[in-house]
């Protein structure tokens, strides 16, 4: 059974409040690393089938040639190949997620996130909380699991210190329409990039401002995301149709009012 000592729970907790994010240290051993990345590969090549569950992350920009997508986005891989549910990682991302924000905490939904290499095209900066409904109950926690060394030439997260205690900023549709962008950069005081190894994690708040460079590296960057907020506002979400892209896969600004004019 996967236990967070009193001190590390201690320790990850005060950051987590404090920053808005925390290293969270390795929730994969190799051989449950080499089972996830079997799996993730799977989804790329096609062998498990994601339909409108996929899309492109990096649309707004323009694509070289060969590339399907530069950045690949595949919603709920757990809804569309089952036994991810019952690996390991699902177990100790709970129970991360459940010493962060409650006990009541549960999987809200998954995601993976991938960039080839040279892609070479950033996430755009955002606030996760700006594509969901307005909940009165705003405690969640996104769980990055890192399936590959990554870093800053090839995409590790970036977050800004202190910007979940602030009011949420304005969001608006990425050039293309397909996905939403505010403004920060890399020069907001307080940004911070988090380097991970393959198998480690970095746990996010729904309102820290984050985003990625694009991976101009040789080697691939995949990552697994998991999504986790009390069962009692999944139930006031899934009430309203919100389910994060499992019925209709479209991304836009839900929560009234942080669209930009």
């Amino acid at each position: 059974m996967f236990v967070l000592t009193t001190q590390v729970h201690s320790d990850l907790a005060q950051r987590f409040t404090a920053d808005g994010f925390a290293a969270v240290g390795e929730l994969l051993s190799p051989g449950e690393l080499a089972v996830h990345r079997d799996i993730y590969d799977r989804f790329l090549s096609g062998d498990i089938e994601a339909g409108d569950k996929r899309s492109d992350l990096g649309s707004h920009a323009p694509r070289r040639d060969g590339v399907r997508e530069n950045i690949t986005q595949i919603m709920w891989p757990s809804a569309l190949h089952p036994p991810l549910r019952e690996l390991p990682l699902h177990h100790k991302a709970l129970t991360v997620a459940r010493e962060l924000i409650g006990a009541d905490a549960e999987l809200d939904f998954d995601m993976m996130i991938h960039k080839d290499p040279h892609t070479a095209v950033p996430t755009p900066w955002h606030q996760d909380a700006a594509y969901w409904i307005d909940m009165p109950d705003h405690r969640a926690v996104s769980i990055w699991v890192a399936l590959d060394d990554a870093d800053v030439d090839n995409g590790c997260m970036w977050y800004v210190r202190g910007s979940h205690r602030q009011p949420l900023r304005p969001h608006r549709p990425t050039s293309d329409g397909k996905n939403i962008e505010c403004e920060c950069s890399e020069d907001e005081p307080g940004a911070t990039p988090v380097p991970l190894r393959a198998g480690e994690a970095v746990a996010h708040s729904g309102f820290t401002l984050h985003y990625s460079r694009g991976n101009t590296t040789d080697g691939t960057r995949r990552a697994y995301i998991l999504n986790y907020r009390p069962a009692a506002m999944i139930r006031h979400e899934r009430a309203q149709g919100a389910d994060h892209g499992l019925n209709e896969n479209v991304r836009q600004v839900r929560n009234a009012g942080f669209t930009e004019d």
